[in-house]
């Protein structure tokens, strides 16, 4: 069983063609991009790391890492959204960035302890089990090599943010792209992190304005948030 929802695939594929238009559904991504880019360079200089993306979709962040000097894969089972990825690096001349068809389970077995750094953002909250998830890119980061997870909090405010407000008033995203039985509470991500040896080392929320219409990282996990995490050397 491959840890994927083929309706979650098809929702992304459907709108492959638009990934890099910043103002299409996507807009949020590239909007953020640069914010969670910033983060991760904060915490781990990422020229020349040998990166992994998690669920890259488009490659967003797989290229704009690459840019930053480092080797990245990007991994996804979603076709229509790699093969944009794939096109959009060869059109603006990026060549240190590579992308697969692979599940993050098969490639764990595969290239165990293989990167300095593992990102797996806005991903969790799409799979049927992100623990699984979770675990892989804990067997494919290097000891004391960085891991960043983003996803979303599960209680009424995150409900009426994240989806009433962002995809029904708001129109940030088109509806139906998250479900709220699937978001996950920090406490329930920091636990299937501990169980898989890492350590929690920085936590941000993300936070967006509607009358600046820009986002911020914040201390205000109650939404959007983000983890920092390390595997023991």
């Amino acid at each position: 069983m491959i840890n994927a929802d083929p309706q979650e695939l098809a929702k992304f594929s459907e709108l492959a063609h638009r990934w890099w238009d910043p103002d299409s559904e996507f807009r949020p991504l590239h909007q953020i991009n640069p914010l969670r880019l910033q983060w991760i360079e904060s915490l781990v200089p990422l020229a020349n790391k040998q990166v992994l993306d998690v669920g890259c979709g488009g490659g967003i962040l797989a290229e704009a890492m690459a840019q930053r000097g480092a080797q990245v894969l990007g991994i996804d089972l979603a076709t229509k959204p790699l093969k944009v990825a794939q096109l959009h690096a060869l059109e603006s001349g990026v060549h240190n960035v590579d992308y697969r068809e692979v599940a993050v389970e098969a490639l764990a077995a595969e290239q165990p302890a293989r990167y300095d750094v593992v990102t797996c953002m806005e991903m969790l909250e799409h799979v049927p089990a992100p623990e699984s998830v979770v675990r892989a890119c804990a067997t494919l980061v290097k000891p004391g090599g960085w891991l960043f997870f983003s996803t979303l909090n599960r209680n009424p405010k995150a409900f009426l943010f994240a989806i009433v407000g962002a995809e029904y008033v708001l129109n940030l995203l088109p509806r139906g792209t998250h479900e709220y039985e699937k978001f996950i509470r920090p406490s329930e991500l920091a636990r299937w992190c501990r169980d898989a040896g890492l350590d929690l080392q920085r936590t941000r929320g993300l936070e967006y304005n509607p009358f600046t219409r820009r986002y911020a990282l914040t201390h205000d996990t109650s939404v959007n948030y983000l983890f920092a995490l390390r595997k023991p050397a």
